[in-house]
């Protein structure tokens, strides 16, 4: 048996016209999955199809748009790739965001409602559209992105850590709900990745210089490097493993200074 092969699995990846999203999306691909590339812009989909479809195979990727915070836009992503390929088998659950930097007292309900609907509602929404599918076959993979930040207090990112942490919870309860249906659920919670989401930390040489000295491996993640673990948790490999939390931070929680480091970052992945 070959373990990490994906081969006549169909995934949906949101978040993946770039970082971490666009290498899961390549990473299935290489293993042979078929690929739902899914972002707010349809340009910047189709542009990571053609990729995929050119390095690994004509029609193993589609684009399908669909903003994360549109209900109705998400039924339609999960509804397209059904007439596409006729099932999910992965549904992986990266996108995200921060509209909002400062301590918990100035930001606004609109904001904070924002953050939570996008990072944790949204989710939520899309375990329930492709469950029945799952349900059906007795077989599925949820994945959520979630990130180390959930892990602790800060006076700057609050309601982001919040909705991670919520992430976190969130794969625990689908666990419960859905294993007897064979359907495992897991979070994947990165460190600092070198995205265009923690850009303000990898291109200033100060933040560098502290990322060396929290972190010890003494760098800063790829996106390649969570991909990894994105195909382990789909793959037959992980078939024992639900409502469980992976931390892929080069060690920076286990040093002690995670909530140190993140006062200083604009964003944590």
């Amino acid at each position: 048996m070959k373990l990490f092969e994906l081969k006549d699995k169909v995934a949906i990846v949101t978040g993946s016209s770039r970082g971490i999203g666009r290498s899961i999306a390549e990473a299935y691909a290489a293993m042979g999955a078929r690929v739902v590339v899914s972002s707010r812009k349809q340009e910047a989909c189709d542009e990571v199809v053609d990729s995929i479809n050119a390095r690994y195979g004509k029609g193993l990727a589609v684009a399908i748009a669909a903003n994360i915070s549109d209900k109705r836009a998400l039924k339609s992503l999960v509804d397209q790739t059904l007439a596409e390929f006729g099932k999910v088998d992965v549904l992986v659950c990266n996108a995200a965001s921060n509209p909002y930097y400062g301590p918990m007292s100035g930001i606004s309900d609109e904001q904070f409602r924002k953050v939570l609907d996008n990072n944790v509602l949204s989710n939520h929404w899309l375990a329930q559209m492709v469950s029945e599918g799952m349900i059906r076959r007795r077989s599925g993979s949820i994945i959520i992105v979630s990130s180390v930040g959930g892990f602790i207090g800060t006076d700057v990112i609050g309601a982001y850590n919040i909705s991670k942490a919520a992430d976190m919870q969130l794969v625990r309860n689908l666990a419960v709900e859905f294993g007897s249906s064979g359907i495992r659920a897991n979070a994947i919670s990165p460190g600092v990745i070198r995205t265009d989401f923690a850009r303000a930390l990898w291109e200033d040489p100060r933040g560098d210089a502290t990322l060396q000295r929290a972190v010890p491996l003494g760098r800063i993640g790829e996106p390649d490097e969570i991909a990894g673990a994105a195909v382990y948790l789909a793959s037959e490999a992980s078939s024992y493993v639900t409502g469980q939390n992976m931390v892929i931070d080069g060690g920076l929680t286990i040093k002690g200074s995670l909530s140190q480091y993140t006062r200083r970052a604009a964003v944590v992945t």
